[in-house]
């Protein structure tokens, strides 16, 4: 009934929101006087800022046109390679010369936890130079009918199999915070499947892999609850008339108000702070806001299956590392991977997966070998930092491709990325 509630609001705002929007475009317009004095603005802004807090946003774009590779200016294309009906996997296909030697084939594992995929914009954005980049792009949950079936942490697994088989040998994997376990568990199957299409290389960044180290609010709220609380309060079906209609969900509308809570007081006054640069005809600090809002505040649901399984496993249980994680009935044993080199990536201020909870992932995979393990902290950057922002691009992503170059097959064709400056890092 909640949800039912929350999208009748949201229509009995729809004519408040329109009103809202041709008072904006009425203020705005060079042709009024009143565009041109602070009352005139004041009330542009006022109406803009109603709109956007009442708004649904949709899915962003990627916007990827175009990348430099080998400091020439290339296109980009994106390409649907494979489909399911809770997953595209897209390519981000570059237009490089036939004879080039090959760079290696990324699988970026975006985030099934609210956001869409274009949360890791930057992410592809700074892979795409030096590799052929794939990303999950999940679908919401009530946009995909109840007769296509379910969807639950084990098909999440099974899905990054199908896609590994898809893109073929060699391929190499990144799992960006809540991925990180079911990559983990992936590579296990397959490693114990005696599976050659195994990724070359895993890099798990954020994660939650064992969160009883270092726990964060988000670990201790979860492990305090206990699966039946979340079951009973924020499971809800989706409403007529969207596609998924009966399907049982998490909303996104409640992730991103948990998203909110934990920092309210930011998020006030970024909001109060975009009025003000409204009213001071301040354009650039305006449209960054619009920028980081319009990706935050877009959110999908996620199947109630994979939800409650996922905060059972991962936060409750502790499943993965008590060795107790299981997959279709059989035991996820981590020892059984032994061909694929492993990297994990950490923020030091991360605030959501505390430090040394995706560094476990090394005492779990007892049976690779030290040469083929890396660890790398990275200072002065939280949980965001460690996927996308300038020390991302300048500080973890050489040592990502290099990891891969040297782990991979490809490793004597690609010469080495270079840093742009020096920090500290850790090999295991």
């Amino acid at each position: 009934m909640f949800y039912q509630l929350y999208e009748l609001n949201y229509a009995a705002l729809q004519p408040f929101r329109a009103m809202s929007d041709a008072t904006r475009i009425f203020y705005t317009n060079p042709l009024n006087p009143l565009s041109h004095t602070p009352f005139g603005r004041m009330i542009a802004a006022s109406a803009e800022l109603f709109e956007r807090t009442t708004r649904r946003y949709g899915k962003p774009e990627f916007g990827l046109n175009s990348t430099k590779v080998d400091f020439q200016t290339v296109s980009v294309v994106e390409e649907v390679v494979w489909s399911r009906p809770f997953c595209n996997l897209i390519h981000f296909e570059r237009d490089l010369p036939t004879d080039r030697r090959p760079d290696p084939k990324v699988l970026i594992v975006a985030p099934m936890s609210g956001h869409y995929a274009t949360l890791l914009r930057g992410t592809v954005e700074a892979m795409l130079p030096h590799a052929e980049v794939y990303i999950t792009d999940w679908i919401d949950a009530r946009m995909v009918p109840v007769a296509d079936g379910r969807f639950d942490l084990d098909d999440y697994i099974d899905y990054l199999i199908e896609m590994l088989h898809e893109l073929g040998e060699d391929t190499h994997i990144i799992g960006v915070c809540q991925p990180s376990v079911p990559v983990l568990a992936a590579a296990a199957v397959m490693e114990a499947r005696g599976d050659g299409f195994s990724p070359a290389t895993m890099t798990l960044m954020g994660g939650p892999i064992d969160t009883r180290r270092n726990p964060t609010a988000v670990n201790l709220l979860a492990e305090q609850k206990g699966i039946n609380w979340f079951r009973d309060n924020v499971i809800m079906q989706v409403p007529w008339p969207l596609p998924g209609v009966g399907r049982e969900v998490y909303p996104g509308f409640l992730q991103l108000s948990g998203f909110m809570s934990m920092n309210l007081d930011r998020h006030i006054m970024a909001h109060k702070d975009f009025y003000m640069n409204l009213v001071k005809n301040d354009g650039d600090s305006a449209e960054k806001h619009r920028d980081f809002y319009d990706e935050y505040m877009a959110v999908m649901d996620l199947t109630a299956e994979f939800y409650l399984q996922t905060v059972d496993t991962v936060f409750v249980r502790h499943a993965l590392p008590k060795g107790e994680m299981m997959h279709r009935g059989n035991l996820v044993d981590c020892a059984a991977i032994r061909n694929v080199a492993l990297f994990t990536v950490e923020g030091e201020n991360d605030d959501i997966s505390g430090l040394g909870q995706t560094e476990a992932a090394h005492d779990l995979c007892v049976n690779i070998p030290q040469s083929r393990k890396a660890h790398y902290v990275q200072p002065k950057v939280g949980h965001y930092g460690v996927f996308n922002g300038s020390r991302f691009r300048s500080e973890i992503v050489p040592r990502i491709v290099d990891f891969m170059q040297s782990h991979g097959k490809l490793k004597q064709a690609a010469p080495k990325p270079r840093l742009v400056r020096s920090s500290t890092s850790r090999s295991k």
